[in-house]
């Protein structure tokens, strides 16, 4: 555009204008900045979508998931000891019970006891105290076990199919059962025992694969290579007392193997 001024004169404003610290000249028509930054990010998503044409979609790799039991089964392996199993089990997080559990509840009375009795879960007292049947049924076992000479200070050995307590004591789910058991197995391989005694429904699945304490119990069998005598949960005698005649005959059954007879 003509301005009719000479090129002298336009010269020295622009020196002027310079010199006032100007960096930028006036156009004739007014520019939207924030269309320029739009069509620049629009150009930057064009060139990002042909790039990707260009090489493919990227592969998405799937998350590798995790097998529980074969993580149980390598852990115990490597314990060779009841301290290096307790570790191991206080490391494992693949089972949900221990987020909700105060305690790890392994263990009570003397490793190289000849009987070990394996017990469902631990109960309130259990999770509260970290130790097996330490409530009114530990109690009872405690008098059970004293009426054909035995305790668990001198001659039994404690323990639980699971190690925590399930939220308002449920029964453990099979697959809280199936990853807990190879600890279980390592346990009682390191405490070698003469006699298992198998208490209460959930003991018998884990070491039997059988349920109906009621048939089973006062029958001698077999688990991890050792004589096993299923029988009734103290708790569930505190329940129903009337069975505590049953559970004398099988105490009485015990006491006659650890005897030869």
């Amino acid at each position: 555009m003509d301005s009719g001024m000479d090129w002298h004169t336009a010269r020295a404003l622009l020196e002027w204008q310079v010199e006032l610290g100007v960096v930028e000249a006036i156009a004739d028509a007014p520019v939207d900045r924030f269309a320029v930054e739009e069509a620049a990010k629009e150009q930057a998503k064009a060139r990002k979508a042909q790039g990707v044409a260009k090489r493919g979609p990227v592969p998405v790799v799937p998350e590798a998931k995790v097998d529980p039991v074969a993580e149980a089964v390598s852990a115990a392996k490597g314990a060779a000891s009841l301290e290096a199993l307790q570790a191991a089990l206080g490391a494992f997080e693949h089972c949900e019970l221990k987020r909700g559990a105060r305690n790890l509840v392994f263990s009570d009375g003397v490793p190289d006891a000849r009987v070990m009795i394996v017990g469902e879960a631990p109960g309130r007292d259990e999770d509260r105290i970290g130790k097996p049947f330490v409530g009114r049924a530990g109690q009872l076992l405690d008098r059970m076990l004293a009426a054909i000479g035995l305790s668990r200070e001198e001659s039994v050995y404690i323990t639980n199919v699971m190690p925590w307590r399930p939220p308002q004591n449920r029964d453990p789910r099979p697959e809280e059962i199936a990853m807990l058991q190879p600890f279980l197995r390592k346990h009682i391989a390191l405490v070698r025992p003469d006699v298992l005694v198998i208490m209460g429904n959930i003991s018998c699945q884990a070491l039997l694969g059988k349920r109906g304490i009621t048939r089973l119990r006062g029958n001698w069998s077999e688990a991890e290579g050792i004589p096993a005598m299923p029988m009734l949960h103290p708790a569930y005698l505190l329940r129903t007392p009337s069975a505590k005649r049953e559970t004398w005959a099988d105490l009485l059954a015990v006491k006659a193997r650890l005897e030869g007879k």
